[in-house]
């Protein structure tokens, strides 16, 4: 009779392990073997770690295995297992992969594939066909939209803090870390231009090329901040005058849930200069959008204390954009929208899927977490932040109309804010290091797209793959033209790029915004989460007593630097950009391409790490090395 040598291997996490007792049976071309029990005397099956070998043997021949299904049962109480792939050597003595990577939990049954990644147009088998269909159909009822994006969303430390210097008390000093410095360097204007280009959001800054009439600043006004003997008008038409609008956040509600802490938010207009020194400086800084009497227009030759102040509403407004923006909305959830349609679009055995699954890797279980302890009602937003309470929903509902394809695409991106040149902004690393990554990717890509698409054609009839991307354009964009996100991709080309703004968000662009947070925001004045008077109306008028009153008390200032903390921390046994350790692909062709992938991305660190050498400030958010698969925290 007909005898397979199965071999199972399960995963080295903990708890990967099980007691149930697991069967296995081998569907094939000419017909499906009896449920087997894997289980050898005398011996402790499928503990952690463990690569176990099994002999089945089968009554006649099966022909060509194409599935293997997997049953688990309850030995005593329900034991859940990790199951990475099985391998299957055939009477022939040919050797069949069938990877799983994931969790079984409960009784029940999966059927796996071989390894091989096939379009649904090499599926001609019957069976393959129909498990192809089902595994979508299951899916798709697990993993719905209907509760995405924006559908749903401590009186005893209400004492303010005595002066900047007793913030100390809740700061964690680390050696040459970049937060001390920012806590040594907060109030400087350099320190406060530099945040814009390489700080935890580097992506507001754009190139001024006029003035908007909603801030009516004059050379006579900014003159002595102005290094060339040049106007206004004319340093504008010169490249040298940038500008960061908070408009998003005009008539956004402001926190109300504690009614004994009344709390503030600002719209602010911020003009800034390159100098001869080629730094980006401050040079005027209008607190709401509306110009009058009652909205002065802040500058560097004011008295200390206004313009100190004026900045202070600057990094607070930059917080809320950054974290409810930049960070939740363009990093967390549109990765959440490309996971969901991905798993309810692409079954396992697709080229995409594997190439994708990586990249979202526990990003659902995440956003999932955030839900239920960040954005929710009574969540760290209510208890700490000035647009808790439902702001942070506005902000969403506006920021969404606003969310573009091309705004995902990063080298359009810093075009479009006029941000490209290197040589007249010689200072924008998350430029240079994000382009650097953008290309290796789009590469990488490429590549595989190239294995297993051998025309555009092939591209515009994988009707799975079409319906993956009208899924996001549907569900995740609510269908909005004006998002510019395809609703169908017939090239080669555009498909690289699509994947390459799904990998890149996942990855590159939630590191550059995630990990900086402690060293950027965890000086409470550099990025204070609320703000506890309204912005000034008048000029000469603000005092040190006054500014301390306006920032976090003590309590919000606790809770906020543990958050920035947390979400600056990698997991344990992190992944990083170019690890697949699950192979779930088992073609060589497409493991050479991830081995020049990663050599690619080595190469990105050296020139990382050669740049960032004795620098003060060292960039490295975007450095290959730090930069997790997926958005997992």
């Amino acid at each position: 009779m007909p005898s397979y040598t199965v071999t199972v291997a399960t995963g080295s996490q903990w708890f990967a392990g099980t007691d149930d007792y697991i069967y296995l049976s081998l569907v094939g071309t000419a017909g499906c073997s009896e449920k087997h029990l894997l289980d050898k005397a005398f011996y402790n099956d499928f503990e952690r770690g463990a690569v176990d070998s099994y002999d089945v043997t089968v009554d006649e021949e099966l022909g060509d295995i194409h599935l293997v299904k997997i049953e688990k049962r309850k030995y005593w109480l329900h034991d859940d297992w990790y199951l990475k792939y099985i391998t299957l050597k055939t009477p022939h003595g040919d050797y069949i992969e069938f990877p799983c990577y994931r969790w079984i939990t409960g009784e029940g049954e999966i059927i796996l594939r071989d390894g091989r990644a096939k379009l649904a147009r090499d599926d001609q088998i019957h069976i393959l066909k129909q498990h192809r269909r089902k595994e979508l159909e299951t899916r798709q009822k697990q993993y719905r939209m209907e509760n995405l994006f924006i559908n749903r969303f401590m009186h005893m430390f209400q004492s303010s803090w005595s002066d900047f210097a007793d913030f100390e008390k809740i700061f964690v000093k680390i050696s040459n870390t970049i937060s001390e410095r920012v806590m040594n360097h907060w109030q400087e204007d350099l320190m406060f231009g530099y945040q814009f280009l390489n700080g935890c959001n580097p992506v507001l800054i754009k190139r001024c090329t006029k003035l908007p009439p909603k801030l009516p600043v004059t050379t006579e006004m900014v003159e002595c901040s102005l290094e060339r003997q040049l106007s206004l008008e004319q340093e504008i038409q010169q490249g040298n005058i940038f500008v960061v609008d908070y408009e998003l956040l005009d008539g956004i509600d402001a926190n109300k849930t504690d009614p004994c802490t009344h709390q503030f938010l600002a719209a602010p207009i911020c003009l800034l200069y390159k100098n001869l020194a080629n730094k980006i400086v401050p040079i005027a800084i209008q607190l709401n959008q509306t110009p009058g009497e009652e909205n002065p227009i802040f500058l560097p030759s004011d008295a200390k204390y206004d313009w100190l102040l004026a900045k202070i509403w600057v990094r607070s407004s930059d917080f809320h954009i950054h974290q409810t923006i930049t960070h939740l909305l363009h990093t967390h959830l549109m990765s959440e929208v490309f996971g969901i349609a991905m798993y309810r679009q692409l079954p396992a055995v697709h080229p995409i899927f594997k190439l994708l699954v990586a990249h979202v890797r526990f990003t659902i279980a995440i956003n999932t977490k955030a839900r239920e302890q960040l954005i929710c009602e009574y969540g760290l937003f209510d208890k700490a932040n000035a647009t808790g309470g439902g702001g942070h929903v506005q902000m969403v509902q506006r920021a969404m109309q606003d969310l573009t394809y091309t705004s995902l695409c990063f080298p359009e991106a810093i075009k479009a804010r006029g941000m490209e040149s290197t040589e007249d902004i010689p200072y924008y690393f998350y430029r240079d290091d994000g382009l650097l990554v953008w290309e290796a990717i789009l590469k990488f890509t490429a590549e595989v797209v190239g294995l297993y698409y051998e025309s555009d054609q092939v591209v515009e009839e994988d009707q799975e793959l079409q319906d993956f991307v009208k899924d996001v354009y549907v569900y995740g964009m609510r269908g909005r033209k004006a998002s510019g996100f395809p609703k169908s991709i017939k090239s080669r080309e555009k498909l690289s790029e699509y994947l390459t703004v799904i990998i890149f968000t996942a990855s590159a662009q939630h590191a550059a915004v995630n990990f900086g947070q402690y060293d950027w925001c965890s000086w409470i004045p550099n990025a204070p989460p609320t703000m506890r008077a309204p912005p000034p109306t008048t000029k000469g008028v603000v005092t040190i007593e006054q500014i301390v009153d306006t920032l976090p008390d003590r309590g919000r200032s606790c809770w906020h630097l543990g958050a920035v903390w947390a979400l600056s921390q990698f997991q344990e046994n992190e992944l990083f950009l170019g690890m697949y350790p699950e192979e779930h692909f088992i073609e060589k062709p497409v493991k050479e391409a991830m081995t020049r992938f990663r050599k690619n991305l080595e190469a990105i660190v050296s020139v990382i790490a050669e740049r960032n050498k004795n620098k003060k400030l060292p960039y490295y958010y975007l450095s290959p090395d730090r930069i997790p698969n997926s958005v997992a925290i």
